[in-house]
C-alpha cells in the first residue's frame, strides 16, 4: 500500500487521471482508509471547481483587511 506521501505527491496525477492503473488502484486503496488523504483530495477537487469557476464572488465588506491582519499575526501559516 502506498503511504500518505505518495498519495499527497500523486495527488495532481491522480486528479488527472495520469497514473498508471496499478498506481491508481493502490490509492483509492489508501484513500479508503485514511481520512486524512481523503479531506485533502476533497478539498483539492472543491478548490479545483471554484478556481475554474468563471463567476465573480463578493466577499464581504472588511474582508481583506481581516485576511491581511491574520496573514500578518502569521495565522494559517
Amino acid at each position: 500500500m502506498v503511504s500518505c506521501h505518495e498519495v499527497l505527491r500523486e495527488l495532481s496525477n491522480y486528479i488527472d487521471r495520469d497514473v498508471d492503473p496499478r498506481l491508481r488502484a493502490e490509492i483509492e486503496a489508501h484513500l479508503a482508509q485514511c481520512r486524512r488523504c481523503s479531506m485533502v483530495l476533497d478539498t483539492t477537487r472543491k478548490m479545483l471547481y471554484i478556481v475554474g469557476d468563471d463567476r465573480v464572488f463578493e466577499v464581504p465588506a472588511g474582508f481583506s483587511q481581516r485576511l491581511h491582519a491574520a496573514l500578518a499575526k502569521g495565522i494559517g501559516a
